[in-house]
């Protein structure tokens, strides 16, 4: 599952000459379904999106407050396009979630966020329709949210901090330079004259007879 969230000031979306819904200040979600998400990825975008920090706090300190924090509104929009992967210059959209079984998680998810948050704060637009989304983005702000692979170890939050952990030590490694050992290894040796063939190279002495 991806989400692009942005926030901003207003927002609203058109079919028609209708108007369906609007918003003040908040943030708008455009939502992509893929064909492997299940309720698990469902539940983890929730989260991410409804304790995502873009907002400042009363002091004026940026990234600090969710939209749970400052009671502000969601605007949310299915958008399949966001399971695009390009074909030369052709975009293909085979890996998002048929429309029939789409609108019917995208529902879900709807719920969840309504269940989660203030269900009269929490706004869409029309599924499968052609809609006018009109986004006035405060800042610009925009972030991309991608839920963990179905099934992948670093879903679970414990394995993502190790690796992190180790992807750390790894960078310092990389930064204080090669290790007393392996300079040792990688210096150049100093010839043995005693030994009748050496090995690294008295190439006239193993021809001898």
């Amino acid at each position: 599952m991806r989400a692009v969230v942005q926030r901003v000031t207003r927002a609203s979306v058109t079919v028609g000459e209708e108007q369906i819904s609007a918003i003040g200040r908040g943030i708008c979600v455009l939502l992509g379904i893929s064909l492997e998400d299940s309720q698990k990825e469902l539940e983890h975008m929730v989260r991410k999106i409804l304790n995502l920090r873009v907002f400042e706090d009363e002091s004026g300190k940026h990234w600090s407050k969710s939209v749970m924090d400052k009671q502000y509104e969601v605007l949310c929009v299915s958008q399949f396009t966001l399971q695009c992967v390009l074909k030369g210059n052709k975009p293909d959209f085979h890996l998002a979630m048929p429309s029939e079984q789409a609108e019917s998680f995208y529902n879900s998810f709807l719920e969840q966020l309504r269940k989660t948050y203030r269900p009269e704060l929490i706004k869409d637009g029309k599924f499968g329709a052609h809609m006018q989304v009109h986004i006035q983005n405060d800042g610009p702000v925009t972030i991309e949210l991608e839920s963990p692979a179905p099934g992948a170890s670093t879903s679970d939050p414990k394995q993502l901090s190790k690796l992190e952990k180790q992807q750390q030590r790894k960078e310092k490694t990389r930064a204080k330079g090669p290790s007393e050992s392996s300079k040792e290894r990688n210096a150049p040796r100093k010839e043995d004259r005693s030994a009748s063939s050496g090995a690294e190279g008295d190439v006239s002495s193993e021809r001898e007879p």
